[in-house]
């Protein structure tokens, strides 16, 4: 198994902070957002990462993560020329997967879900993590039929429920042939809600529902949420800690 954080994009909902950095860069509470990913990674045991970001700003990934020595992994970084979608930067990672299955994770994504049982059973397809939200039309949002998914819809006026799929995947290699075939969307970006629904009508999706903390904290008002409930959490580890 190999570990994708996906750091690209342009960062429009947090202009001004964006204007000479990528959005990943910025701090949640006490570390750069980056380090929630990658964290979470670590966790599940996966030591190849490979991180996919703007030609404007791969050069500030590698200074702030190197190598993945400090972190004891491997790290490798890939440039997406163009903002093209989600899914064309996880298609761009093809060729260094092989045929490894991976663990995709969108770079803003804050959460302390630990992943490594699903990592640890997972037998081919595509698992989702899903998680029940306020707002669900910014996300792709599940529909469900007798408590199985039947759609995924991206950013809906009229969400169908409340449940929304997080930014963390687990794909088989079938993923990247899927994607070389897909076609853009109206937005002409590569969406990763057409692969997911592609695995869902072939009848090889999967999902858990996050019962802990998430936050995507891509826009500024979910960006300081997040900060706040990271330093409460450690706040209360430190309270609880006898040293």
């Amino acid at each position: 198994m190999k570990g994708i954080i996906l750091a690209g994009g342009t960062g429009t909902r947090l202009y001004p902070l964006t204007k000479v950095t990528n959005k990943h860069l910025l701090p949640v509470y006490n570390k750069p957002m980056i380090y929630y990913p990658l964290q979470q990674l670590i966790n599940a045991k996966i030591t190849n990462v490979m991180i996919v970001s703007g030609k404007e700003h791969v050069g500030q990934f590698i200074e702030l993560l190197g190598s993945g020595k400090e972190f004891n992994i491997s790290l490798t970084y890939k440039v997406q020329e163009d903002a093209g979608g989600i899914a064309e930067a996880l298609g761009l990672c093809e060729d260094w997967c092989c045929k490894d299955d991976v663990v995709a994770i969108l770079g803003d994504n804050i959460s302390d879900w630990d992943v490594s049982d699903s990592v640890g059973m997972f037998d081919g397809g595509a698992h989702l993590f899903i998680k029940e939200v306020e707002h669900p039309e910014r996300f792709g949002v599940v529909r469900f039929e007798n408590n199985e998914i039947v759609e995924i819809v991206e950013k809906p006026i009229s969400p169908p429920s409340n449940y929304i799929v997080t930014g963390i995947y687990i794909y088989d290699h079938k993923v990247f042939e899927y994607i070389k075939n897909l076609k853009p969307s109206n937005r002409g970006e590569l969406e990763i809600t057409d692969v997911n629904n592609w695995y869902l009508n072939n009848g090889e999706l999967s999902y858990s529902v996050i019962e802990g903390f998430w936050s995507d904290a891509g826009t500024i008002e979910s960006l300081y949420a997040a900060g706040q409930i990271i330093r409460m959490n450690e706040l209360n580890c430190c309270k609880e800690c006898p040293l």
